[in-house]
């Protein structure tokens, strides 16, 4: 790998964004190419072996025609399904997947009850199961899946949005700093940080609102640096996708500012 190529970041659609809004701010030298597989989204109502095809057809491309040195799978989805065949095909690229947060969550919360918004796809997966079953006993996780929510923020549907903001978050249950309410909410898919305008109003200002942008970009930063592959030029970013181009770019001008 050499240091002066671009790192891969890909999702289903637009919620990859939120990623790459944090690994910009992590790393604002480094070159990126983000690719949004949205003539095939969304993939978190998807099976398993339809999302890692596709996570597999991407990851060939983005090595081919990009030459990257690393790859960000920016999606719950596609990590769950496809992270651990995307390493075995490629173990020279350093390779970094999302998963919901729930380990930071069961960190921050009191009333040890931590509400977690998903996709089925996500939820349904060995690899949450395990996540899951692994922090049982450091809190109660209410699993609440979105159904929707992931079309609607990529479809700038913002009365959608709210709806089903609304429609979730009452699901659950009560949010508060109160014995038995729910005191943090993990945003188990890398769409719904571009919620959290409305969501943080209908739990409230003391309700952790638990993303993993960050993370993924620490670790990353982290895995470039031991293999000596920072670079040190102007940072900049290409768009790619199987959708409407027009559509990608004005989604990115309007979601990487907000």
């Amino acid at each position: 790998m050499e240091s002066d190529k671009p790192i891969g970041v890909f999702d289903s659609g637009v919620g990859g964004l939120s990623v790459l809004r944090a690994l910009r701010a992590e790393l604002p030298k480094e070159q990126f190419v983000y690719f949004s597989d949205a003539g095939h989204a969304p993939y978190g109502e998807r099976g398993d072996s339809f999302v890692a095809q596709r996570s597999m057809t991407i990851a060939r491309q983005l090595l081919d025609e990009h030459r990257i040195k690393a790859l960000v799978v920016a999606c719950n989805t596609a990590t769950a399904a496809a992270v651990h065949l995307l390493r075995q095909s490629h173990p020279e690229v350093p390779i970094v997947g999302v998963e919901p947060a729930l380990k930071p969550a069961a960190a921050l919360t009191r009333t040890r009850r931590v509400a977690v918004f998903a996709t089925r796809g996500t939820l349904d997966s060995a690899k949450f199961r395990t996540l899951h079953d692994s922090l049982k006993q450091h809190a109660e996780f209410v699993l609440q899946p979105c159904d929707g929510l992931a079309a609607a923020i990529e479809n700038g549907d913002e009365d959608e949005v709210a709806s089903l903001c609304e429609r979730y978050v009452r699901a659950v249950g009560e949010f508060g700093a109160r014995d038995g309410c729910v005191d943090a909410l993990v945003l188990g898919c890398t769409h719904y940080p571009f919620a959290i305008r409305h969501l943080q109003p209908l739990v409230g200002d003391g309700v952790h609102l638990v993303e993993t942008g960050q993370p993924v970009a620490r670790h990353t930063r982290r895995v470039l640096e031991e293999r000596q592959l920072l670079q040190a030029t102007e940072g900049r970013v290409q768009f790619k996708t199987t959708g409407c181009e027009k559509a990608l770019a004005a989604a990115a001008e309007r979601l990487l500012a907000a």
